[in-house]
């Protein structure tokens, strides 16, 4: 459509790098767009601080907080930002229905025309079942977040630590703090990624080799190779995400059947 898009650099640790945030402003910057936090790592971006800088430059700032909402607290007063993106089914609601914060005073084109509906945004019969189960999922999230957040921590503290016991040559892929509680992107040296998931499959634990829009593709992930992650070791990554459903008996199985296999497909690599 004409426009031009510059894409930021982000650190090992998958953080956007400010300075070069603030250089990559130019004369006719329209818009900032960070995701809160990235559904690969689980990486948290220093939105505040993004907002300040596009407040100043007089430039809309939007973030896209699909995987952060109803996992930590979210407040656009907070926060700063102008436009914030979020969906449903990242904390168990419906599938596809999502919402978009606008500031007051922001006017963007329709998504497609015809009628009224969403306040002349989007034409189109609404899905109130969606909307409705979307309010009633987010009332849910909100009174359980603190719960649920310890209860997450505790999983993947467990199941992490329980991992760096067994074996050796893991790596952990993203902020070890400034990360979402119950997401981990991990790196077996010399396994590769597919082969384990597929292995894991059988055994009834359910994981992927990048984000779950991308579980069909054999590529390695452009967000660990954006971080400076070596391909081999990104080939060699896999997603482990924890729910409100499991358990530490879940984590227990995960520890008592992964170290064999990974240990098994070591012995057969040719790597």
């Amino acid at each position: 459509m004409g426009f031009e898009v510059t894409y930021v650099k982000v650190d090992k640790y998958g953080i956007v790098d400010l300075n070069e945030l603030k250089s990559a402003i130019k004369k006719g910057t329209i818009l900032i767009s960070i995701m809160h936090a990235n559904n690969e790592v689980g990486t948290i971006e220093p939105i505040k601080e993004i907002a300040k800088l596009a407040r100043r430059s007089g430039i809309y700032f939007h973030t896209d907080a699909v995987q952060s909402f109803g996992k930590i607290p979210f407040n656009v007063e907070e926060l700063g930002v102008d436009i914030a993106s979020f969906s449903a089914h990242k904390l168990y609601g419906p599938k596809g229905i999502g919402a978009i914060f606008l500031r007051k005073g922001i006017d963007i084109l329709p998504y497609q025309h015809g009628g009224h509906q969403e306040r002349g945004l989007r034409s189109g019969t609404e899905d109130v079942a969606g909307i409705v189960g979307f309010g009633e999922a987010v009332k849910i999230a909100k009174g359980e977040l603190q719960n649920q957040t310890a209860h997450l921590k505790k999983l993947e503290d467990r199941f992490y630590d329980g991992l760096t016991r067994e074996l050796k040559d893991i790596y952990l892929n993203g902020h070890p703090d400034l990360r979402l509680s119950g997401v981990l992107n991990i790196s077996f040296k010399s396994v590769e990624g597919e082969s384990l998931v597929i292995s894991l499959d059988l055994k009834g634990i359910y994981a992927s080799t990048g984000s779950a829009c991308a579980s069909g593709s054999t590529e390695p992930s452009y967000v660990l190779l954006s971080m400076g992650v070596s391909p081999e070791l990104a080939q060699s990554s896999v997603r482990f995400s924890f729910g409100y459903e499991n358990t530490l008996e879940d984590a227990e199985y995960c520890l008592q059947e992964i170290p064999p296999i990974v240990k098994r497909i070591r012995e057969i690599s040719p790597k």
